[in-house]
């Protein structure tokens, strides 16, 4: 039913086909139209569902853009089956579980359409349709903006998806659109999304914004292309890609972006020439697994407003970067895991707060004709299987210029330090390295500073202007040829080690790697062997604690799920793995240390680990005053708690807000490894404040992926603090006179629970302040009954804080 009419202007050469003619309603004037013919619609609201199926032009009044409203009750509002044009129509759908506008074959032209709608998607292209859609908008809350499935495509210019409750642009089923100077903003799902083999996009232009999720996704062996782009500010990932996805990105501008830039994974590659990326929350580009692959060039990565590297490879990926330039980031590069590989060449690292290149794990990193300046760690190859090499490389304004430690064993060719603050090259720990053709100028430490007997090789190096001295060696181990500095006058061929050391360090015989076997060098009393009880009887002692229902209930599935695998494993079945390292958060007093010695003694009863005995450390125990020091203290932990649990108290401690220079992260970094060298000989469990904990588990993606569970620990609830009042009085032979214990938790309802509140510590602290006004009370009497030795009364309890 229209209210009004449609004109349609006939172009046959017969005299009955030029005669103009007016319809009641659109379906009848498309019924009477021929190809080539012209239908202007009267203004008005149609509740028709119109099917173009010849080639006519279709248009609003001229002068009245949004005059004309398609708007059935239900089904498809407007299908396009011809090589139409469409003009200056408003459709609205309904039909959740239909698009609003349908093109399903031809080469259609849609211009000036407003789609607003609550439908599965408000522009749909199936098929072999390849559409021309200029100047349209599509608002569509409910499902997808616009849809390009099945083989369609198509050209999009200067459309706008203004809302979409899904992806803003969708395209899958190996369809191919293209999109010029687009806008799409303000959609619940990806901005941009292809996915599926043959499937394929094409950008140039577009503007992608206000997104809740990630800007751009490519998945499942799709590709696309975009040039001159601008993703921002979206509550996921920039651009994210995955399963052999394919993307180049040419001249665009990634910024403002909470979490990764640009996140790959599975395989896929990705191109970016000419490009920007800023402002991102996480790292700048996040590259994992094998066969994935970045090659950046002529890039500018900048501004990271997290705690994250800029540039994160590893799990066997691979990234390139030439001619780019990465400044004003805590780090700029790290790469890890053995397979990793990053090329590194003719680019800038500057204004690094922490580390501008990290390889760890055994990754390899390759740089060449590469500026470092304004840094605290230039490169650190950090440990076994690490290298890689640094060529013509010139490192200036920085802490440290290159560390080298545990076994990390690179090539440093033709580098320059120039003023480090501490020492040129630095290496410790059983790194190696060689040394040919560098030199370093004005270091306020040494020029080289190599110590516990490493095998480091130098050759023709120079030391010029170092405070503390060119060559600082602990002891032999170093092998030195043609090197030479202005202080020492040159460094006699072959030697081995530089004569007399300015600094007294350490002996041979107390040389330890900071992963080796390092033996408990305080003086403490040796761990006394836990009783020998049964998991069951553990587990018993648990169920009298007070409170801990769901922490109860968490330990007893673990030891399930440990007891059931072991007798699998004795049947000749495949057990599940159960990894055992644990989380603990909540509020200081809530029991974390008591639960986490249960647990140790139930992995001992159940033959998992050897002792199970509880170390409790701090940051204090593990971080360290200088480089080096960090990895030892934790190893020195480790080996103490070898056959038990290490409980890391307030664990965030070691990754602080304000990281800095802070040894913290070595910490974490040696635990990691530790974790996984040894899964077999400790548990690991790391407790504090729930929202601190979340923080640390963050910081290193190894770090999350160790501990199989996080178990929440509660504030206790009055009556449960009342329940420690009254364990503590029986245990103790002091009983609670009448009215007591209604006094007490009224007292605990009214305490205060801010920082300061310590749970069941709290409780004990209760009763000592009570046994205390107890005992100065009955003092005063001269022959104290049975019942005053043993009664406490409300006015024993302490005031209100």
């Amino acid at each position: 039913m229209a209210q009004g009419t449609v004109q349609v202007t006939h172009t046959g050469t017969s005299r009955w086909r030029r005669r103009t003619g007016e319809y009641a309603s659109l379906a009848a004037a498309l019924e009477a139209a021929g190809d080539g013919d012209v239908l202007t619609v009267a203004p008005g609201t149609y509740r028709e569902n119109l099917i173009v199926q010849r080639a006519v032009t279709l248009r609003g009044p001229e002068g009245s853009p949004g005059s004309v409203r398609i708007a059935p009750v239900d089904g498809v509002p407007l299908t396009v089956r011809a090589s139409a044009t469409v003009q200056d129509l408003h459709v609205e759908g309904q039909d959740s579980a239909a698009p609003a506008l349908l093109v399903e074959e031809g080469a259609p032209e849609l211009v000036d359409v407003r789609v607003v709608t609550r439908s599965a998607s408000g522009i749909e292209v199936r098929g072999g349709a390849r559409p021309t859609v200029r100047r349209c908008t599509v608002d569509n809350p409910a499902g997808i903006g616009i849809a390009v499935l099945d083989g369609g495509g198509g050209v999009f210019e200067e459309c706008e998806v203004v809302a979409a409750g899904q992806a803003g642009v969708a395209v899958r089923g190996g369809a191919h659109p293209r999109l010029e100077r687009c806008r799409v903003h303000h959609a619940s799902g990806s901005g941009l999304s292809a996915t599926g083999e043959h499937s394929g996009l094409e950008a140039v232009g577009c503007e992608i914004y206000e997104i809740k999720g990630s800007g751009v996704q490519i998945t499942g062996r799709a590709a696309a292309h975009l040039t001159n782009c601008d993703v921002h500010r979206t509550t996921g990932d920039g651009v994210t890609l995955d399963t052999d996805a394919v993307l180049t990105l040419a001249d665009c501008h990634i910024h403002d972006i909470p979490e990764n830039a640009v996140d790959l994974r599975s395989r896929s590659v990705l191109t970016l020439t000419r490009s920007t990326v800023r402002q991102f929350g996480r790292n700048g580009l996040s590259v994992w697994d094998p066969g994935t692959r970045v090659d950046a060039n002529q890039c500018e990565i900048h501004d990271s407003t997290g705690d994250y590297p800029a540039v994160w490879v590893s799990d066997g990926a691979t990234a390139v970067l030439d001619a780019c330039r990465v400044h004003d980031v805590p780090d700029a590069l790290f790469v890890l895991d053995r397979g990793s590989r990053v090329d590194v060449v003719d680019s800038d690292l500057s204004q690094v707060r922490n580390t501008a290149v990290s390889v760890s794990d055994g990754a390899t990193a390759q740089l060449d004709d590469c500026r470092i300046r304004e840094a605290a760690t230039g490169a650190w190859f950090r440990d076994h299987g690490s290298g890689g090499t640094l060529a013509n490389c010139t490192v200036d304004a920085i802490q440290t210029g290159v560390i080298v430690t545990k076994g990390a064993d690179p090539t440093i060719d033709r580098c320059t330090v120039t003023s480090p603050a501490e020492a040129g090259f630095y290496v410790s720990a059983e790194g190696r390295g060689t040394f040919q053709g560098c030199r370093v100028t004005g270091s306020e430490g040494y020029g080289f500073h190599i110590i516990d007997g490493c095998r480091t090789t130098l050759r023709k190096c120079r030391t010029e202007r170092c405070s503390r001295g060119g060559y600082e060696f602990a002891e032999d181990g170093p092998v030195v040829e043609e090197c030479t500095s202005d202080e020492s006058g040159g460094i006699r061929p072959g030697a081995s080690a530089a004569p007399q050391p300015a600094v007294q360090t350490q002996s041979a015989t107390q040389t330890v790697g900071l992963l080796s076997q390092v033996p408990d060098q305080r003086a403490e009393a040796p761990v006394e062997e836990p009783p020998a009880r049964t998991s069951q009887a553990v587990l018993g002692e648990l169920d009298t604690l007070v409170g801990l229902e769901s922490v109860k209930r968490e330990v007893r599935a673990l030891t399930d799920m440990i007891e059931v695998g072991r007798r699998r494993q004795e049947a000749g079945l495949k057990a599940a793995s159960v990894r055992r390292h644990l989380v603990f958060t909540g509020s200081p007093g809530t029991g974390k240390t008591t639960v986490a010695r249960l647990y140790g003694e139930i992995l001992a009863s159940l033959g998992v680990l050897d002792k199970g005995h509880l170390v409790e450390v701090s940051r204090v125990d593990l971080v360290g005053e200088h480089i080096g020091s960090t990895a030892i203290r934790t190893q020195e932990a480790f080996q103490r708690a070898h056959g038990g649990v290490l409980f890391i108290d307030e664990a965030y401690a070691l990754s602080p807000e304000d990281s800095g220079r802070d040894f913290g992260r070595e910490a974490i970094d040696t635990l990691v490894k530790l974790m996984e060298d040894q899964r077999d000989a400790v548990v690991v469990i790391v407790a504090g404040y729930t929202a601190e904990m979340e923080r640390f588990l963050s910081v290193n993606p190894g770090v999350a992926s160790r501990f199989s569970r996080t178990i929440t620990f509660s504030d206790y609830v009055p009556e449960e603090l009342l329940r420690i009042v009254e364990q503590q009085t029986d245990e103790h032979e002091y009983r609670l006179a009448t009215g007591t214990s209604e006094a007490l938790l009224k007292y605990f309802t009214a305490l205060p629970k801010g920082p300061a509140f310590g749970n069941g510590r709290t409780a004990r602290q209760t009763f000592e302040s009570m046994v205390e006004q107890h005992a100065g009370r009955v003092a005063q009497l001269g022959e104290p009954s049975t019942d005053d030795l043993t009664l406490l009364y409300p006015e024993d309890l302490p005031e209100l804080p």
